[in-house]
């Protein structure tokens, strides 16, 4: 008779739920609120990196980062045409 191990069978995750949050929060800030999300992806991918390490959290990191660096660049458009960023298609 065979015996089979139950730790062969059971594998954890290394992704926790802060990673995910800061990816979503760093993808969702690239297109609404990147004041707000931005440093909310860099926050919540700051503590995930520490706990486990993931990719994910490097991802919402330097989507953080990006989300914030997209707001410096839409203030300064916005300041050099007199207070205002209008998009023009077409």
């Amino acid at each position: 008779m065979s015996s089979y191990s139950r730790t062969s069978a059971h594998k954890t995750s290394r992704t926790s739920g802060l990673a995910i949050a800061g990816l979503v929060c760093g993808i969702v800030g690239l297109l609404f609120l990147p004041i707000i999300l931005g440093p909310l992806a860099i926050i919540f991918g700051a503590v995930a990196l520490h706990q486990t390490g993931s990719a994910m959290a490097k991802w919402g990191i330097g989507l953080g980062v990006a989300d914030i660096v997209l707001m410096i660049v839409m203030f300064a458009v916005a300041a050099g045409n007199g207070g205002s960023f209008t998009w023009n298609v077409g």
